[in-house]
């Protein structure tokens, strides 16, 4: 039998599969990429059980346990395990605290199916703070670049030709605007952290200690940046993305107009698709009423509620251009000039996204040569 693993960092960067014995609500609330949820427990039965273990103790915690699941319960938990195990030979299984849950499991596994399978010392504690300390480590022990510009100048598509980028807006599922929602739902907060821990843990293991973030708020969405991330951001360089007024509103029609309906329509059909993607894009500019002002934010919903209506009738989308024309001149753009005033003196580059590119891989392979 392989050893039960006490190496978080190997696990990760291999992508080791594993299976969590946590309950349900447990794993709902966080968990790491590509582990697959196969409870000891359901969530009703691990509520029995702890309240048994509060008002009797252990023992008869235990006993109720395996009383909750036994019998055709048990087979069926069993056959998962095992499917699983067989299917992953190279595995583990982890609960909580790597204790009480998982050593049950990796006992019924070998005693009544003979099969030999290491758990996660340790558990899933352990291993979410190896992910933090992870983050940690790499932010007082890393250099960082900031990549910032206008709405629509395409900074994500830049970091998309870069090798040392830690794409925030990419493990938050979110564009990061007030419109930047898609289609698809945000991880939980903890799931976004280990996703971006696992990200920085994989590139410093190739040997890069330099990285690019695109400029970003606190929060994208729902997720909040690490507080040692974020606090870092508000000193590091700045490199600034410049690209035409034309072509910032032909790129937002793209990606916030028809890729992002596209979105719902994959998602929800083509009958509910459509609607459910016009309810999201009222409600986005809904959600930025007061910032707008009323008269401002009655003409450009109305602007975006026509566009809305003529693409739902023809598939056209023309029409979208004189919203987003409108947000960009009336609220982008001058908040984005207050905030590259702001941050003059930390801005160490400026270009379109060629230069840019260039001048950010030279940066990388100056500090890759040191």
């Amino acid at each position: 039998m392989r050893p039960d693993c006490t190496d978080y960092r190997q696990l990760f960067l291999d992508d080791a599969p594993m299976m969590d014995m946590r309950a349900p609500i447990e794993f709902a609330k966080g968990a790491f990429p590509g582990v697959v949820n196969l409870p000891l427990m359901n969530d009703q039965e691990r509520q029995k059980v702890g309240t048994c273990y509060k008002q009797h103790g252990q023992a008869a915690a235990i006993s109720l346990g395996h009383q909750l699941v036994s019998g055709a319960t048990k087979d069926e938990r069993l056959y998962a395990w095992a499917s699983f195990a067989k299917a992953h030979p190279n595995g583990y299984l982890y609960c909580f605290r790597g204790g009480l849950r998982s050593l049950i499991v990796q006992q019924w596994l070998r005693e009544e199916v003979g099969i030999a399978y290491p758990r996660v010392r340790g558990g899933y504690k352990a291993m979410r703070t190896f992910l933090l300390q992870t983050t940690q480590q790499a932010a007082a022990q890393c250099d960082f670049v900031l990549l910032g510009g206008l709405t629509g100048t395409g900074k994500t598509e830049v970091l998309h030709q870069l090798n040392n980028v830690l794409d925030l807006e990419g493990h938050a599922n979110h564009r990061g605007s007030s419109f930047g929602k898609r289609a698809s739902a945000q991880p939980v907060q903890i799931d976004f952290e280990n996703r971006l821990a696992i990200d920085v843990l994989k590139k410093r293991a190739r040997g890069i200690e330099q990285f690019v973030l695109e400029d970003e708020g606190r929060i994208i969405g729902s997720c909040t940046l690490p507080l040692e991330l974020y606090q870092g951001m508000q000193h590091y360089p700045l490199v600034w993305l410049e690209d035409s007024f034309a072509n910032r509103v032909e790129r937002i029609l793209r990606d916030y107009v028809i890729h992002l309906s596209a979105e719902f329509v994959d998602l929800h059909g083509p009958e509910h698709g459509p609607r459910l993607y016009a309810e999201r894009m009222l409600q986005s500019m809904a959600n930025i009423h007061k910032r707008l002002g009323g008269e401002r934010f009655q003409r450009l919903a109305e602007w975006l509620k026509q566009a809305l209506d003529e693409q739902l009738r023809s598939g056209a989308v023309e029409l979208h251009r004189g919203w987003i024309e409108g947000l960009l001149k009336e609220y982008y753009d001058p908040m984005y000039a207050y905030q590259r005033s702001a941050k003059a003196e930390r801005i160490e580059f400026a270009g379109d996204a060629i230069e840019v590119q260039a001048y950010l891989k030279a940066r990388h392979q100056s500090q890759a040569c040191g």
